[in-house]
């Protein structure tokens, strides 16, 4: 089976080389947002999901998780109607009851392009050919990734006592505190397109997304951490419209999840971090708080107007705010 060119529809015409690293629907927001202001985007995802349709496939057949590789495929699909139809195709969940009952068609093609390539990275590049992506998708390791943490208070029994919860789904509805996470394999082998295009990226972009289930195992894979930490990059970590909100953070301050972020990866230097400024008390700590990883704070109004979709990023919005730090990066210099 001859493989498309990988990367093709990502270079179909100029900006900055952005790498956009996470899960779900945060990564998704983050794409859909970066395609409208270049072409050339790489989403490294996680591969960690052990839950609904990519739990089922990820036991039967030992493969990565293939949902929030989907997402991403979705996310960078165009705005014309061939884009927007097959956006819808490959996110089709059957609801019949039967065997299929649950089962998205993208997590089905996805499977079968693997089963006929034979390579993750390569099935990858062949849905993105269909689907005329905006963009490349490849999975952050190229071994399905199990999420292990240690919880304080899971037990109520116990409220003291730090339990050890397995898998990403039991995580990220824990009703405890995380307090540690790690991953198992403990140094999983990262996918090598993906550490080529961090290496040669001008912008990565972190976040938004499950701090801990989305965003930071991405750190915990040691060469995609190191990668990103040694890059040329420009850094940028998006937060949470309303990180109290997010149940692994426990209601945690805004500033705890940069916090977090700098004890995984302490060597790790940010230039910018975006948030909407209508959830945030004291911007004035939370400048401090960036100016520790090295990043400066920039706020922009990112949530729905009207809070259509309450806890969801606008990607229209957050499309500007990337274009103005993009822009004023490149400063007249064309994107190398």
């Amino acid at each position: 089976m001859r493989a498309p060119i990988a990367g093709s529809a990502a270079e179909r015409g100029g900006g900055p080389r952005v790498v956009a690293l996470g899960g779900g629907h945060g990564l998704a927001a983050s794409l859909t947002a970066l395609r409208r202001v270049t072409d050339r985007i790489t989403a490294v995802v996680g591969v960690a999901d052990d839950g609904g349709s990519s739990g089922r496939l990820r036991g039967e057949f030992g493969i990565l998780p293939p949902g929030d590789l989907r997402m991403a495929l979705a996310a960078l699909c165009g705005d014309d109607t061939w884009g927007r139809t097959w956006a819808r195709v490959i996110q089709h969940r059957f609801g019949s009851g039967g065997e299929l009952s649950g089962h998205s068609l993208g997590n089905l093609l996805i499977t079968a392009l693997w089963e006929e390539t034979g390579d993750p990275v390569t099935g990858l590049d062949w849905v993105g050919a269909l689907l005329e992506a905006h963009g490349r998708v490849l999975p952050c390791s190229t071994v399905p990734l199990e999420i292990v943490a240690e919880v304080q208070g899971a037990d109520p029994v116990r409220p003291d006592a730090l339990t050890v919860v397995r898998g990403q789904v039991a995580v990220a509805t824990t009703g405890g505190r995380v307090s540690t996470i790690a991953l198992d394999p403990i140094d999983p082998p990262a996918c090598p397109p993906a550490i080529e295009a961090i290496d040669t990226a001008d912008a990565i972009v972190l976040g938004p997304g499950s701090w801990y289930t989305s965003v930071l195992p991405h750190l915990l894979i040691p060469e995609q951490a190191a990668a990103i930490t040694s890059s040329r990059a420009r850094r940028i970590v998006v937060l949470n419209l309303d990180p109290r909100k997010d149940p692994e953070m426990s209601g945690a301050a805004i500033g705890t999840h940069l916090e977090v972020m700098q004890r995984i990866a302490p060597d790790l230097r940010i230039d910018a971090v975006i948030a909407d400024p209508g959830h945030i008390a004291d911007d004035a700590t939370l400048a401090r708080r960036c100016a520790d990883l090295g990043a400066t704070l920039e706020l922009a109004p990112l949530a729905y107007a009207g809070g259509t979709r309450p806890g969801a990023h606008d990607p229209s919005r957050l499309a500007v705010a990337f274009g103005s730090l993009f822009a004023a990066w490149q400063d007249g210099v064309s994107w190398r």
